[in-house]
Order: structure tokens, then sequence, then C-alpha cells
């Protein structure tokens, strides 16, 4: 591709605005995260009967994690954790959604949304939007702390992967307590993908990556819909796990814990070698 042409498209994707459809997108995904969680936590009434007889769970679940990020991060940055429901004009949109993938006649809305090809395109807007996201909570946190380099990656972190860290929360919602499984203990590829896109942004406002921002901007949304597809298409869930495997082998003691068993194991092992002459000659004796 032509260098100018790839540079327009760049410029276009900076400036692309995220109402209606990229917001619609993360919605609907964020709606059907929370149905398609209804049957795996609730132990008895099935699916269809808990979000029939629980309207109000539901909805307010589906908005917990619809506006996540920000509810998240305005609580870090010590605003009001309400802002993001002060927009009408999101939470009538959200909720037009949530009713459209819990209640549309047929549950046609939500079967289509499950088909591969309309799943691809929802999820690349998604992605988009996510990388939005993680970019602007790294510049609103910088003008706020701008020598804060662990609170700018944090937020930007939060912002972008804000749902992950909310479904504790959601799920309390809708009469589920599960602090074993959370995002701090098994953290997700969306998780560890914000961590870096949000340093990836801070290195260039430090000027420590010298390229025009609408290639590093392009660059963390191709980032981001590519390895979303790569899991939808391939099964492709964690790219990062094989680095964090080496690493925390390297770094975090798995080395030697390999070493220290592998010491223990060789005397028992010789101790058992030993050990099968002397009962041999024994049973000679009784012979």
């Amino acid at each position: 591709m032509d260098p100018q042409t790839f540079m327009d498209i760049a410029t276009k994707v900076t400036k692309l605005k995220m109402y209606p459809y990229f917001d619609i997108a993360h919605y609907m995904l964020m709606c059907m995260t929370v149905r398609d969680d209804i049957p795996a936590v609730q132990p008895t009434g099935g699916q269809q009967l808990f979000h029939r007889r629980h309207p109000l769970s539901t909805w307010l679940s589906s908005m917990l994690v619809c506006f996540a990020g920000s509810i998240i991060a305005n609580i870090l940055l010590g605003e009001p954790a309400i802002t993001p429901f002060k927009d009408h004009r999101d939470v009538l949109t959200a909720t037009a959604v949530w009713y459209a993938v819990f209640y549309s006649p047929f549950d046609i809305v939500y079967k289509l949304a499950k088909l591969l090809p309309f799943k691809l395109a929802i999820s690349t807007l998604k992605e988009v939007q996510r990388a939005n996201k993680v970019y602007s909570a790294v510049n609103h946190t910088a003008k706020l702390y701008p020598n804060a380099y662990l609170i700018i990656v944090v937020i930007g972190t939060v912002k972008g992967s804000g749902s992950y860290l909310m479904k504790n929360f959601e799920r309390l919602v809708r009469g589920l307590w599960i602090p074993g499984n959370n995002e701090i203990l098994t953290p997700t590829f969306a998780t560890k993908a914000c961590l870096v896109a949000s340093i990836v942004f801070l290195l260039e406002r430090l000027n420590y990556i010298a390229a025009p921002h609408p290639l590093i901007y392009f660059g963390v949304v191709i980032f981001f819909v590519y390895f979303k597809i790569s899991a939808l298409l391939l099964g492709i869930l964690d790219p990062f796990a094989p680095f964090e495997n080496l690493f925390c082998a390297i770094f975090m003691g798995g080395m030697w814990d390999a070493l220290r068993r592998a010491v223990m194991r060789e005397p028992r092992a010789t101790e058992d070698k030993n050990d099968v002459p002397a009962k041999s000659k024994e049973d000679k004796k009784k012979d």
C-alpha cells in the first residue's frame, strides 16, 4: 500500500466518532456477555426464566458492564462514580440495546449477533472503541497527573477493560458472589492488551516513540482487532501466555523450583535402585 494512502486511512481512523455505531457494538457485546453468563452462574431456573423474572436485575447488570470502565476510572480518580449515567443519550441507547438482546421477538437480535459474520463485525467495532477509550483515558489522566506514570497506565487499562473488572459486582446484582474468580487473579488478554496500549500511548506523550500519532493510534487499533479476530477464528485466546511463562520461569522462581524438584528426585531414584537387589537377595535366602 502507498505510504500516503496508509497515512490517510490512519488519520481517518483517529477521527472516527464513536457514537452511535461503535458504542452500540460495545453495548451489544456487553449485554450478550451478561446474558451468556446467566446459565453458567444460575444453578436453577435457567436463562430464560431468570431474565424474564428479573428484568431490573439484568438491566442494572448490563448497565454496570456497559459503563464499567468509566465507573471504575472515576472512582480511582476521585470523581463521582455516577457521572457516566448523566448523558441520557448513552443510557437510552444502552437500554435499547439491552431490550433488543434480551426481549426481541423470537430472540432474533441475540441469535443474529451470535452468528460468526455478525460477531466478527460487532467485535471489530468494539475493538476500535476500546483503543479510543484507552487513548482518551491516558490523555485525560495525563492532564490531571502529568508525572504520575503508574496512575496514567492504570486508568488507561481500567478504562479499556473495565467490564472484566466489574464482573464480580455485576454478578452480585444477579444474586451471585464468586470472589475467587476475578480479573486480578486471572487477567484476560483484553486487560493485558489495554495495559500494553496504555504504555504505548504514554511513551508517545513522553516522546520516546518517534512516529506520527495517526500511525501509533492505528497500530494499536490493528493490534486489538487482529487478536480479537484471531481469538474468534483460530481460538488464540492469550498470545502473551508463552512470554509470561518464560518470564515467570526466569524471574519468578520457576527455574529454581524445577531444579529443586530435579535434585529431590535423584536421591529417591537411586534409593529405589539400591532396594531392588537387596530384596531379591533376601528372597533367595528364604528360598
